[in-house]
């Protein structure tokens, strides 16, 4: 009897322990005007972007913003403005982690960024394919993949092909606002 005891309180350490160790991935789900979808993140893989990501989440940033460049067959990108083309605020800009494994594959999130590769904020972007292009190589610093879609790429797929228009200095915005209503953290 005592052996038994023994055995089920080490089965239960290893349980609770295992449990505890086995710590998910958040996830963050978008409600848009297309749709809903969930989003599972990388906090080990890319941490620093993980933070900035969630970061905009939880201070509710990217409510009420726009897609305001969808490409079909390549990205939908929003994160950055709201409708009429608002900037939104951004925070400094955060270091480059696309050498971390992680491909810009079709459902896969990652972050937008300028030329200068440590230089994303807010902005992030959905592939639609495979973009072997925005990889990172020997040739190029590539973009940081952070998450993928595990919910909802009928979605992005739908808003992939809504018409787009080119305005002033801006191409393949949306004919018509696909609004980001809400991003919440639900993980």
């Amino acid at each position: 009897m005592r052996h038994l005891l023994l055995w089920l309180t080490l089965i239960t350490l290893f349980c609770l322990s295992d449990n505890v160790l086995a710590k998910e991935n958040p996830k963050v789900r978008f409600v848009t005007t297309d749709g809903d979808l969930v989003i599972e993140l990388y906090p080990n893989l890319a941490p620093k972007t993980v933070e900035n990501f969630l970061f905009y989440v939880n201070e509710r940033r990217y409510n009420h913003t726009i897609f305001h460049r969808v490409i079909e067959g390549f990205v939908v990108q929003g994160g950055g403005y709201k409708d009429g083309m608002k900037e939104i605020d951004v925070e400094d800009e955060i270091e480059l982690e696309a050498d971390n494994g992680l491909l810009n594959e079709r459902g896969t999130i990652a972050m937008a960024r300028h030329s200068k590769p440590d230089s994303a904020t807010s902005q992030f972007y959905f592939n639609m394919r495979h973009n072997a292009n925005l990889d990172p190589s020997a040739l190029r610093p590539g973009y940081t993949v952070f998450g993928k879609v595990v919910e909802g790429l009928e979605t992005l797929d739908f808003i992939s092909i809504v018409e787009t228009i080119n305005a002033g200095k801006w191409q393949d915005i949306p004919k018509y606002p696909v609004i980001l209503i809400k991003a919440e953290v639900v993980q």
